[in-house]
């Protein structure tokens, strides 16, 4: 085990040595101060012990980035429970899947979302308990739930529970291959080693201001928020409207006084092209930390010159791992390098190994998958354990080897090159798309027959996805159609760029989905 019994204990300890220290700032409306985040916390984790919780059980987050939100996930976690947050932009019947399909004791949920949520549950015939929580600033939602319910009926202090490595932490639900999402099962253990990992590669101070532009429901989250608990700094919230915004984002880097950035590289893109940051002071800037995707080298050395005093670092890793490699990017970049950076070199608390087809080391410089194994690999898969085991291969040590599924090479030195996907998994926007669940998506319009999805490489995205679709009737539904159903459907990062409808889908000499022809067709 790390020097921490669980994830929680971060938060506690910071509040006993700086109660008054700022832990989370939500720009333009409020801040919260560590003393108060840890007795909120407790006040949460009263009520959700009150509601029936108890260690190793879940707890369902369904809520809009806010103070709110982090003071129910410290609630859950010292109830001893795994917390399970989902995407609230997404469809309800998407969120009310998740929640039923990990059983979840409690759901605490933004008052927005509950109607759309409590009916789609119902038809899952899911019923855990409810608490909704209206939208407010700087935590001032959550305390006046809690306040409320003490009304009627006042929760008993119940003591933070003792939580094991092994136990649960929190369940990332990301895209599945059957057309459901799957629950990354990670335990405090494999938490704790990573932020342990980030504390020795990053060196964070109580005085730096660490972004929050992740979700809660990415694994980019786990560093935001832990790395900087952790080590007492200043958490800011950037809202879901604002982190796409360019010109405001980069404003409000430069006004929060941000020092540790961590992003997808999509949206440091929009900043060096669109954010005009000459017009402002990044001299707080130290580190800048981008995960999930290729970043397009244009793109990055444009950055380095418009911020050239920061350290930067490519993370790589599945949320399975989370960062498993890692490559710091030396500046400035040669103006004629245009090949993307490595992913780099394996993180302290784990191994990893390059495999062919059959399991076996291939040679260092021969193209192979890479796996990991070691203290921040998941648990598995919730509720699937076939999937799990055909996640992992074992080896004569009893070692168990989870398979990324991505093709790598790896140098002298020990420095891995990203080189593609072993399946039809792509990143996009940060996220792991599996191209299947989009096509599953589809399937549920009445009209659409046929349907096939396929990733392109695109310089300016990393990806681009194209849905070729074929239709009952003569006339296919219009493009605003079918973005619409698709937006009631999909998460928006799941949407295709482009689609085309065709008579029929062209097949194999199988009857299969000729997906090579599709690639030449678009």
């Amino acid at each position: 085990m790390t020097d921490s019994g669980g994830l929680h204990d971060h938060l506690s300890r910071s509040a006993r040595s700086s109660p008054s220290a700022p832990a989370v700032i939500e720009p333009g409306t409020g801040s919260i101060s560590y003393g108060e985040l840890d007795a909120l916390s407790d006040r949460m984790r009263d009520r959700i012990a009150a509601l029936g919780v108890k260690r190793r059980d879940r707890v369902g987050v369904y809520m809009h980035k806010s103070i709110d939100t982090l003071a129910v996930i410290f609630g859950a976690l010292k109830a001893g429970a795994a917390y399970v947050p989902v995407d609230p932009g997404a469809p309800a019947s998407r969120g009310a899947y998740i929640m039923s399909n990990c059983g979840v004791k409690v759901v605490v949920i933004g008052a927005e979302y509950a109607v759309n949520f409590r009916s789609e549950l119902g038809k899952l015939g899911a019923a855990p308990a409810i608490f909704v929580i209206e939208s407010a600033p700087a935590g001032i939602g959550v305390s006046a739930a809690l306040d409320s319910a003490d009304t009627k009926q006042k929760a008993s202090a119940v003591e933070t529970s003792e939580v094991g490595g092994d136990d649960l932490a929190y369940i990332l639900y990301t895209s599945g291959s059957t057309g459901r999402p799957k629950g990354v099962m990670l335990s405090h253990e494999n938490a704790l080693s990573f932020v342990d990992w980030c504390s020795e590669t990053f060196e964070p101070e109580p005085g730096d201001r660490f972004s929050s532009h992740a979700p809660f429901h990415f694994d980019l989250s786990i560093l935001d928020i832990y790395v900087c608990v952790k080590h007492g700094g200043s958490l800011v919230l950037v809202s879901e409207d604002l982190g796409k915004d360019a010109p405001r984002l980069a404003r409000m880097i430069a006004d929060e006084r941000i020092t540790i950035w961590y992003s997808a590289p999509s949206i440091l893109s929009l900043l060096a092209q669109f954010g005009d940051l000459r017009k402002h002071d990044y001299s707080a800037l130290r580190q800048v930390l981008f995960a999930g995707e290729v970043f397009p080298v244009k793109h990055l050395r444009a950055l380095c010159e418009l911020w050239p005093r920061p350290r930067y670092f490519n993370l790589y890793g599945p949320t399975e791992t989370n960062v498993c490699t890692y490559y710091e990017v030396s500046t400035p970049i040669p103006a004629d390098r245009t090949k993307p950076y490595p992913i780099g070199y394996t993180c302290s608390h784990l191994s990893s190994r390059v495999v062919d087809d059959q399991g076996s080391d291939v040679p260092r410089g021969t193209e192979g998958e890479l796996c990991i194994a070691g203290r921040g690999v998941m648990q598995g898969y919730w509720a699937l354990p076939e999937q799990t085991s055909k996640g992992f291969h074992g080896d004569s040590s009893g070692n168990r080897w989870y398979r990324t599924g991505d093709i790598v090479t790896e140098a002298a030195d020990g420095c891995y090159t990203y080189l593609g996907r072993r399946d039809r998994m792509v990143k996009r926007r940060g996220y792991r798309v599996e191209l299947g669940e989009i096509e599953a998506g589809f399937y549920r319009h009445p009209r659409v027959k046929e349907a096939a999805v396929v990733a392109f490489p695109d310089e300016e995205a990393g990806v681009s996805i194209c849905a070729f679709l074929s239709c009952h009737d003569a006339k296919h539904p219009s493009l605003i159609e079918i973005k619409r159903f698709c937006a009631e459907n999909l998460p928006l990062y799941m949407i295709p760029d482009k689609f085309l409808w065709l008579g029929t889908l062209p097949k194999t000499s199988t009857d299969k989905i000729d997906y090579q022809k599709l690639k030449e067709m678009r």
